[in-house]
């Protein structure tokens, strides 16, 4: 199967809870982006990326993928 495909087009917007582990999809695959939902197992993907922020804020998440600053957006889906 196809690994890191893009798992959309924009980043999303989510609010993030001070010292919370979120598992952010790394393979595309989830149709939960920006978040794994195990997908990645049955299609042969990459493992999510296990995160935590130190104060809860509001993040862009990455769906492309492309990202250089894994879970963050950081335009590359505009190239």
């Amino acid at each position: 199967m196809e690994n890191n495909i893009r798992g959309g087009e924009a980043p999303i917007a989510c609010q993030l809870e001070a010292d919370k582990n979120y598992a952010w999809c790394t393979c595309g695959h989830s149709v939960d982006q920006p978040f794994c939902n195990g997908t990645h197992k049955k299609e042969g993907g990459t493992n999510p990326l296990i995160f935590s922020t130190e104060e809860s804020k509001e993040a862009y998440l990455c769906t492309c993928k492309q990202t250089s600053n894994p879970p963050y957006c950081d335009g590359s889906h505009k190239n």
